[in-house]
């Protein structure tokens, strides 16, 4: 069982708008299959033909949980005017562009300092250049990943902890606005 949240930074202008949440249940999913077995599940915004059931989110994101059978090479189309990344969670494989395949910088999970460049797998974040399409080559397992892509929102970004603002000082007033239970309006 996997559950994944989508946490979207909002342009200034609405920053201090109501927060919400919306659930989703699996079989709520719109799915889509390409001729070579790839499996997109899309959970918000439009891909392969279909619509996400998650609507209304201000970055206007595409978020998809994409399946690539064991062995296979998959290119993705992804819009130049978006900032992308994939999360892999299941399988594993490698992640390049058109002619120079690139392994994935690692960091150990185990408490040592260790780095290693290797093959993107299970919980490895890999963030993408501009580019009009994304390649990926599946493992002995297959991949399994959410392609998340977004327009970049282009204004200053200061965060820490849960608050993300765009100034220093709208973060410090935030702080103070949450320690004085006024921060959500």
């Amino acid at each position: 069982m996997h559950g994944f949240q989508l946490w979207a930074n909002l342009p200034s202008a609405l920053k201090m708008v109501e927060p919400r949440y919306q659930d989703i249940k699996a079989a709520d999913i719109p799915e889509a299959t390409d001729d070579d077995g790839t499996r997109a599940r899309i959970i918000t915004g439009e891909f392969w033909g279909q619509r996400g059931v998650v609507e209304g989110v201000a970055a206007d994101p595409i978020y998809v949980d994409i399946s690539v059978p064991p062995g296979r090479e998959k290119r993705i189309a992804v819009d130049r005017s978006r900032q992308a990344f994939a999360y892999v969670f299941a399988g594993g494989g490698r992640f390049r562009n058109a002619s120079d395949p690139r392994a994935v910088l690692t960091e150990a999970t185990d408490g040592s300092d260790r780095v290693e460049y290797s093959a993107a797998g299970n919980r490895s974040l890999v963030l993408f250049d501009r580019g009009d399409e994304i390649v990926v080559q599946a493992g002995d397992e297959g991949i399994r990943f959410l392609l998340v892509s977004g327009k970049p929102i282009e204004e200053p970004v200061a965060w820490y902890g849960p608050i993300v603002m765009n100034t220093e000082a709208e973060l410090q007033q935030a702080f103070q606005d949450l320690r004085q239970g006024k921060f959500i309006r």
